[in-house]
């Protein structure tokens, strides 16, 4: 039973690490992490989709408009009120347990679209998968290497907080 359970264990690690490599290629910045809880639990987090100021530090208020689905549109702000960003909704799945974002104001970027996914990977344990494809533009405040740092340990809190919110749940 044991070589079983192994030889599963490293077939779903192999299959994470595919999906990894996958969507860097195809994406700008893919942050990849795989927690000790079900695809279930993580994904009722992820999918609230108006609590980014309980996911993230920098993000004071949330404001939601239209459905929690393909439509909605949430405008994230600072707590100082000077920084905020728009995003639409343009791709929701439950069944397959992702969603996608169009980021259309508040970024020193063109055409960012990101991705979360949350990919089930048995005994408990599960894949987030968040991706992102965009366009620098160039500015005096931030530098590309800036930016991709900034989004990287912004993703990487979110997904820390949401692990947090659905151990509670």
């Amino acid at each position: 039973m044991k070589k079983v359970v192994s030889i599963s264990l490293f077939i779903l690690g192999l299959l994470a690490l595919n999906l990894n490599i996958m969507s860097a290629q195809n994406a700008t910045i893919t942050v990849a992490k795989t927690v000790e809880l079900s695809a279930d639990q993580v994904w009722e987090q992820i999918r609230i989709m108006d609590n980014i100021d309980k996911l993230s530090s920098l993000v004071a208020t949330v404001e939601w408009t239209g459905p929690k689905d393909v439509g909605g549109s949430r405008v994230c702000k600072s707590g100082d009120g000077q920084g905020y960003f728009k995003e639409n909704i343009v791709d929701f799945s439950d069944a397959e347990r992702t969603y996608t974002y169009a980021v259309v104001e508040g970024v020193p970027t063109k055409k960012m679209v990101n991705n979360f996914k949350v990919v089930d990977m048995g005994y408990q344990k599960s894949l987030i998968l968040w991706t992102s494809n965009f366009e620098f533009m160039q500015n005096p405040n931030m530098t590309e290497e800036q930016f991709r740092g900034f989004l990287s340990s912004s993703v990487d809190e979110m997904i820390k907080n949401t692990i947090a919110l659905a151990t509670k749940s």
